[in-house]
């Protein structure tokens, strides 16, 4: 089994081949499936990232729930503690851009919310397995928020994400479904 380190870096690669077109069309697939789940249909509070390049498009997302009345949730970390809190983002420009290039929310222009408040959770990740256990972007940010975290989950994967044997420790806690472009994988 491939370490870690070795995994992410593999999954990135892939996902940077992919053309620009075909990267639009699947994150184009992969929300519309999102938009039919259950979960989505009730959530009025949504947890997500803003997305950067080669992940999944998060930005047309983001619009789909403004445009329903839902209200959109992102994480600030802190990484002192390699703590994470959401706050409420109605607005592209309410966003900074902070280390590594990642977009945030302007702690003065934005609400903190607790995590009880939140409906869905849109957990990112490099790759996944079929069981909803996924490797992160080795911070930790997300199994720390996570384990204090009881509302619903979900992550959106294009398929050369999702791999056979995940190694995954005895901390980390699996999302409740898996959305590609080719369908939805039910997890939890």
């Amino acid at each position: 089994m491939k370490e870690k380190s070795e995994l992410r870096q593999e999954i990135k690669d892939k996902l940077s081949a992919l053309s620009k077109p075909l990267y639009e069309h699947w994150s184009l697939a992969i929300a519309r499936a999102l938009y039919e789940t259950k979960e989505w249909n009730e959530a009025a509070v949504i947890g997500l990232t803003i997305s950067k390049a080669p992940e999944v498009d998060t930005y047309q997302i983001i619009r789909k729930a403004w445009e329903l009345g839902k209200t959109v949730v992102i994480p600030k970390c802190n990484p002192k503690d390699k703590s994470m809190t959401f706050r409420t983002l109605t607005s592209f420009t309410q966003l900074e851009s902070v280390y590594f290039g990642l977009y945030e929310p302007i702690e003065k222009e934005t609400k903190k919310i607790v995590s009880s408040e939140i409906d869905l959770l849109i957990v990112p990740g490099v790759a996944y397995d079929q069981k909803g256990y996924r490797v992160g972007f080795g911070g930790g940010y997300y199994d720390r928020y996570l384990s204090a975290y009881t509302g619903k989950t979900a992550s959106l994967a294009f398929t050369p994400q999702i791999i056979e044997n995940l190694p995954f420790e005895q901390h980390d806690l699996p999302v409740s479904k898996i959305i590609t472009e080719k369908g939805i994988i039910e997890s939890g």
